[in-house]
């Protein structure tokens, strides 16, 4: 089988996804990337129908990858995730739109061009959490208690001024109240799995990151976001408010930091997707069994794909490049948590 990876500079070095590229490779698959910020892209040669059995993104959200991705789907490629449920989650002002029309839990949302608009909301409602709609990985997410503190330059949550970095829409969602810890819901392959780990609204709360139950609430909820979303690999960043768990984040390809063996049910996922293609559900097994009883959580399982093989074709010319060496050690699963999930908060 012959996949194709766009990784941006940010991913340059991670383990995820460079892991998973060397272990398809072990597994017998040609694998070809293409770094969107830092090489010339043969358009014509590259995305092509017949090139890849699957192109796989894993870039910033703002980056040019979506864009390339979005060509192979053009070309009747498949992609991984499928290329419209990664434009849903990208764009987190669409998100929201989309989620609380499928009755999902998530918070209010506002959206404007500057910060300073957001004083219009009802004082009531603040303090409000403001992030760039495009965002990742934290960046320029802040914490504003009052109206008249939506000028100030962001705190330690984000990075640069009050507005979002290139000039794009911000939202603005009013804040939480948790304990400083977040739970991030990841879904490989329909099974999911949570951990806990520091807000990063909270960086002076000392939190040691680590895999947990789930219970079937929230279970439920990260299984329901995959099929609204038409996710196939995704993580979920859910809070226990006062009122109950809410999600205010949606990630496609995280970084499944705490999966037990996540490089290869990663790669394993991505091996089964690009055969079988996306199945538009998302998590829907794990929607089903989560409305029963509780999923397979955290817990040793076979690994599909593990033992296939395939014959490599010939290196193929830029701009693919092989991944930078060596391969950084796989994380080790942490310990399930004997406490339940109940009493874990968020951070946003």
């Amino acid at each position: 089988m012959r996949l194709c990876f766009l990784v941006e500079e940010q991913y340059r070095h991670d383990g995820m996804p460079l892991d998973v590229i060397r272990q398809l490779g072990a597994w017998g698959h040609q694998v070809d990337v293409v770094w969107p910020g830092r090489s010339l892209i043969a358009l014509s040669d590259a995305i092509r129908a017949g090139s890849h059995d699957a192109w796989v993104l894993k870039t910033v959200s703002g980056g040019p990858g979506l864009t390339l991705l979005e060509a192979a789907a053009r070309a009747g490629l498949t992609t991984v995730n499928d290329v419209r449920a990664i434009r849903g989650v990208r764009d987190k002002a669409l998100a929201a739109v989309i989620a609380r029309g499928a009755g999902l839990p998530v918070p209010v949302t506002y959206a404007a061009a500057r910060p300073e608009e957001f004083a219009a909301i009802p004082e009531a409602e603040f303090p409000i959490v403001v992030k760039p709609a495009d965002g990742s990985s934290g960046r320029a997410v802040r914490l504003v208690a009052t109206p008249d503190r939506l000028r100030d330059p962001a705190g330690p949550a984000g990075a640069g001024g009050p507005g979002a970095p290139d000039g794009g829409l911000l939202i603005a969602q009013p804040y939480v109240p948790n304990s400083g810890t977040d739970l991030k819901v990841y879904s490989v392959a329909g099974e999911l799995y949570a951990t806990e780990r520091c807000s990063p609204l909270h960086p002076a709360h000392a939190v040691r990151e680590r895999q947990v139950p789930l219970t079937p609430e929230i279970a439920r909820i990260a299984a329901d976001i995959g099929t609204v979303f038409g996710l196939d690999l995704y993580g979920v960043d859910i809070l226990l408010g006062p009122d109950g768990p809410v999600a205010v984040d949606i990630n496609d390809f995280p970084s499944f930091r705490q999966v037990p063996d996540a490089v290869a049910r990663v790669s394993a996922a991505i091996v089964d997707l690009a055969r079988n293609g996306s199945s538009g559900d998302g998590a829907g097994a794990s929607a089903d069994r989560a409305a029963g009883a509780r999923p397979a959580v955290g817990q040793p399982a076979a690994i599909p794909g593990a033992a296939t093989t395939a014959t490599p074709t010939a290196a193929s010319a830029p701009p693919f490049a092989a991944p930078p060496a060596p391969p950084t050690p796989p994380v080790p699963a942490a310990p399930r948590a004997d406490r339940p999930a109940a009493s874990i908060g968020g951070g946003r």
